[in-house]
């Protein structure tokens, strides 16, 4: 079964916006748990707009399913990951002003700068994962970091899937035939929904783990939180 780790920025970003501590973003990792999710996903950004960095560390002692700490590994965020050390790090190529992740990693042009944060991270026991676009040479630059995993970055197949247009996920499984040929674990992220998932699951061979936030809190909003945590655990079995 592949396991769904849920991204909760959008629980940071609705406390953020009238301040106070409302939702609260650690009861909420607690609930999505107790729900059934298998991981907890935050994404801390430099401006802290949010996930802030002292959420990470209020959340280290609650996440007792996998906790992945996403984000560009600039210094602070290096520390940090190394301070609190959560069952994986993914890496994402996030420029400060951007609103969400828009690009994978050029794992070729970055190859050393990746190589070098990834050895790091590991030597402290920390899993490894690079957001990824969905093009071969990608993934092979990828794996010569030394990466652990991939995430696919899967804004494309959502929207050509949105279009009718189911033949949008044929470069995703492409890339995973051979990011298993490499052993190179699979995750993927990035306006996954109930409506598109389950035909991604059934396409992409080895598929780990999806981060799932943005479509998740939205849709919780019309079906209740642990509904929807049930409604992907079944899509993804």
């Amino acid at each position: 079964m592949t396991k769904l780790s849920v991204n909760i920025n959008k629980i940071a970003t609705l406390r953020n916006s009238r301040g106070g501590d409302l939702p609260n973003v650690v009861e909420f990792a607690k609930d999505v748990q107790r729900f059934g999710a298998q991981g907890v996903t935050i994404h801390p950004r430099p401006d802290e707009r949010h996930i802030r960095y002292q959420d990470a560390y209020d959340l280290k002692s609650v996440v007792h399913t996998e906790y992945n700490i996403e984000g560009n590994p600039i210094p602070k965020f290096i520390d940090l990951v190394l301070d609190i050390k959560p069952t994986q790090v993914t890496l994402v190529p996030d420029a400060v002003d951007a609103i969400t992740s828009n690009a994978g990693w050029d794992t070729i042009k970055h190859k050393a700068f990746l190589k070098e944060v990834i050895k790091e991270f590991k030597d402290n026991g920390i899993r490894t994962s690079i957001f990824v676009d969905a093009d071969l040479h990608q993934i092979e630059g990828a794996k010569e970091t030394g990466s652990d995993r991939i995430e696919l970055y899967t804004e494309a197949y959502a929207h050509d899937y949105k279009q009718g247009n189911k033949d949008g996920i044929t470069p995703y499984m492409e890339c995973a035939g051979l990011a298993n040929t490499l052993q190179l674990g699979i995750n993927a992220g990035h306006d996954l929904s109930l409506d598109n998932i389950k035909f991604f699951k059934e396409n992409i061979t080895g598929l780990l783990e999806v981060s799932i936030g943005h479509a998740l809190i939205s849709e919780s909003l019309y079906l209740g939180i642990e509904n929807v945590v049930q409604m992907y655990l079944h899509r993804l079995k």
